[in-house]
């Protein structure tokens, strides 16, 4: 579904926060930067969230310019419609879903694409989303509420094996097995885990060495989080589309908040740069080697101290750019 508003270019004065109170942009002004915005450009905000890194995008443009922003989120495409502006649409997608949106706009090619990856602090902060287990509501964890299973209902069927490997490889927490055990246990004792506070309970059961200063429940509930969404899949899809939707000298600007989207984002940006998969000893010219389609700008960026003091939840934030070269 995409929407869009009607009227002039708004002003070309710098809007840098969003109207959300409880929503702090990370790294608000170095990934806008970083996508070197051209006033009559065409770009792709791939997470709207509240709408920071657009809103600061479109004070970057001039009346030809075009922003499209896509979100999974509900709540966050109703906030984007307080946005009256002609140069802006947005639409109700995930990752997955960029190129038919942007086919249907009859745009072939991009300027600069942002993805913003994780989750935003309103979807934290509602407790009836069940993102957190600081608050005892409905275990849902879905980003889009509107299709595909909660967390629930993923625990009420998911063997003890899958679920030990879920909580293992996407939370990286070294007592997934143990957790997963006792999940399944009281799931076979009878108690459906459908709650926020029933889950971080018997976590917190299983877990006999906690990080100092971390909730034993972090780990499974970021995994539990990445799975239900399918995120790091998402991730994975998306990042050749947006090769292809880049035009010559186009950046790609990601924003991640744990090493498994890290990774994803720094390899996929060095495969493209390096692209000598041939055997090695193999006598061919340099010049007849593939060549990169990608190349980075810059090292990655993290949020300095201010930012950090001023939004903790940003200390884990890296900014990976990379341009598009002339090679297809």
């Amino acid at each position: 579904m995409m929407t869009g508003a009607k009227s002039a270019p708004a002003s070309s004065t710098e809007t840098s926060v969003s109207p959300a109170a409880s929503h702090i942009t990370v790294l608000l002004h170095e990934a806008v930067a970083a996508l070197n915005v051209r006033a009559d450009g065409v770009y792709v905000d791939g997470t709207f969230g509240r709408g920071g890194h657009s809103r600061l995008l479109l004070s970057k443009l001039g009346a030809k310019g075009r922003l499209i922003a896509l979100d999974r989120d509900l709540a966050a495409v109703a906030h984007a419609k307080t946005i009256d502006d002609a140069r802006f649409s947005i639409a109700h997608v995930h990752f997955s879903g960029m190129t038919a949106v942007l086919a249907e706009l009859g745009i072939e090619a991009v300027d600069g694409i942002l993805l913003d990856l994780g989750i935003s602090s309103p979807q934290i902060d509602e407790g009836e989303r069940g993102f957190s287990f600081r608050f005892d509501g409905p275990l849902d964890m879905r980003m889009d509420q509107s299709r595909g299973k909660t967390a629930a209902e993923w625990l009420a069927t998911i063997s003890e094996k899958q679920l030990g490997e879920v909580i293992r490889d996407y939370g990286e927490e070294r007592f997934a097995k143990q957790v997963a055990r006792a999940i399944v246990k009281e799931r076979e004792d009878g108690h459906a885990i459908t709650t926020t506070g029933q889950l971080a309970k018997i976590v917190a059961g299983a877990i006999h060495k906690v990080e100092p200063g971390q909730n034993p429940a972090t780990r499974t509930f970021q995994a539990l989080r990445i799975f239900v969404n399918q995120e790091l899949e998402e991730l994975s899809l998306v990042l050749p589309d947006c090769l292809r939707l880049l035009r010559e000298n186009g950046r790609l600007a990601v924003i991640s908040f744990h090493s498994l989207e890290d990774r994803i984002v720094k390899r996929f940006i060095q495969s493209e740069m390096d692209r000598d998969n041939l055997p090695s000893g193999l006598p061919v010219r340099a010049v007849d080697l593939p060549q990169p389609r990608l190349r980075t700008i810059g090292k990655a960026i993290k949020p300095g101290k201010a930012e950090v003091s001023a939004n903790v939840r940003s200390r884990s934030a890296v900014l990976r750019v990379a341009e598009r070269t002339h090679v297809q």
